[in-house]
């Protein structure tokens, strides 16, 4: 018979000695419609593996120069997740459970009924095929969101990742503003992701859920005798961020008289555990969110002006979904990958229905409504309503807007690199060339975004 090269489905990489086992091998892989590859000796098998390919190992621990067990040590330090299954002859127990330490997927003894192995296969198959598809996810998704993790590639949003960038070394304190869901929290930890201080712990407090009755001790942390039940010396929230960074989430939502005790703290970099009167130096960086106008805070009274001109040393103002449509097709997809990660679900078609309706809402919730909405999408709980589109441009015109948006996203990330681009697009370079053409796109005004950035 015909011993199968493998193509681009997950197949079975064979390796027997026994010529007329190895034909008998590859006739039932090939009946069971299993693509399938045979090799004699294990040097050649080993060449032909490597973390990502598309196969699973099966191998006679009996061969000549290279043994079975051998093959398994060599291709688990070149990929540990590839399924590797051991068949012999001459097995005992305790060949067995030496194979299983050393990560066998399975072991199989000789004489074996051909529905055993294809059974035992089709199961590694499987395993194989969703973790290069978990793999594939994960890489995609860094694609999309960018170094910083921030997603994105409108000017409003380039802009904050310039700010992100020239700010994350420094110990400068940060006021971000910002609708609910706009994504401040994810811009702190870029901050803190990207600067010296990512060390340090990120310390993130909501402001408005903190109880007034514990604020000091969760914030300043306190000393046995402190209170009825404080049997131990505990540090607080902001003690925890020495060295790193403390977030202070929604400060709009802190009592006035709360303001005044963290103020002198921003100020003086030092705290005063509770039943304590020893000063603890603290070197954090503080980074501060708000939804609100925070001047027009302080000009009405509800909120201290001097600790809004304390935290208000650099503003960073996040734009709302609305205000940076052309970035919701590049976020649904994205978010849709990331739960279909998450949730262990194939991702469905992204049609122009879907991105039709998306563009059509409002977002009053943002990014985080919008990674919802993508959720209820991969769990099959939404769908776009059936029927005529909206008014305005043409089915066409809509198609190549996004196509048009999903290009210069790519050239953005690439820095203009038309074969990187292609690459991560999944498209070739010749219609990637074309459709630039096409659309007459200026590859050299994304070379020049990148270089002045």
């Amino acid at each position: 018979m015909n011993e199968h090269a493998i193509g681009g489905a997950v197949g079975v990489l064979y390796v027997e000695d026994d010529e007329l086992v190895r034909m008998a091998g590859c006739q039932t892989f090939a009946l069971a419609d299993i693509e399938v590859e045979g090799l004699a000796r294990a040097e050649p098998a080993l060449a032909r593996l490597g973390a990502g390919r598309p196969v699973v190992l099966v191998s006679d621990v009996r061969l000549p120069g290279m043994d079975g067990m051998s093959l398994l040590k060599r291709a688990q330090a070149l990929d540990p997740d590839l399924p590797v299954i051991l068949v012999t002859g001459h097995g005992d127990v305790d060949m067995a459970v030496e194979a299983m330490r050393l990560g066998a997927y399975d072991f199989i003894e000789k004489p074996f009924a051909p529905e055993r192995l294809v059974e035992v296969v089709r199961r590694a198959i499987e395993k194989r095929r969703l973790v290069l598809e978990n793999r594939a996810l994960k890489t995609r998704l860094a694609q999309a969101a960018g170094p910083d993790g921030l997603l994105g590639d409108s000017a409003a949003m380039q802009r904050v990742r310039d700010l992100v960038v020239d700010l994350a070394d420094t110990d400068v304190d940060i006021l971000i503003v910002g609708e609910t869901g706009t994504g401040k929290e994810r811009v702190a930890r870029a901050l803190h992701d990207a600067g010296r201080r990512r060390r340090g712990h990120f310390v993130a407090i909501n402001c408005a859920a903190l109880p007034e009755s514990v604020f000091e001790s969760e914030m300043f942390g306190v000393e046995p005798g402190a209170f009825t039940g404080a049997t131990r010396s505990r540090a607080g929230k902001i003690e925890h961020a020495d060295g790193g960074t403390l977030f202070l989430d929604e400060i709009e939502g802190m009592a006035l008289q709360l303001q005044a005790k963290l103020l002198r703290v921003l100020q003086e970099r030092v705290v005063e555990r509770l039943g304590s009167n020893r000063l603890i130096p603290v070197d954090c960086r503080v980074i501060a969110a708000t939804k609100l106008d925070l001047a027009a805070e302080a000009a009405a009274g509800r909120f201290r002006a001097d600790l809004y001109y304390r935290l208000n040393v650099v503003p960073i103002v996040l734009p709302a979904l609305r205000e940076r449509r052309e970035d919701i097709p590049a976020l649904f997809a994205a978010f849709c990958l990331q739960a279909a990660e998450r949730y262990r679900r194939p991702q469905p078609a992204l049609t122009v229905e879907v991105f039709d309706w998306l563009m059509a809402q409002g977002w009053p919730g943002n990014v985080r409504e919008l990674q919802h909405a993508a959720d209820r999408f991969v769990l099959g709980l939404w769908r776009p309503a059936a029927g005529p589109v909206g008014e305005g441009s043409g089915l066409a015109q809509r198609v190549a807007a996004f196509e048009v948006a999903l290009i210069e996203s790519a050239l953005r990330r690439s820095a203009g690199d038309v074969a990187a681009a292609a690459e991560a697009l999944g498209m070739p370079r010749k219609t990637l060339y074309d459709k630039i053409a096409k659309f007459g796109i200026q590859v050299a005004d994304f070379r020049s975004d990148r270089s002045g950035a």
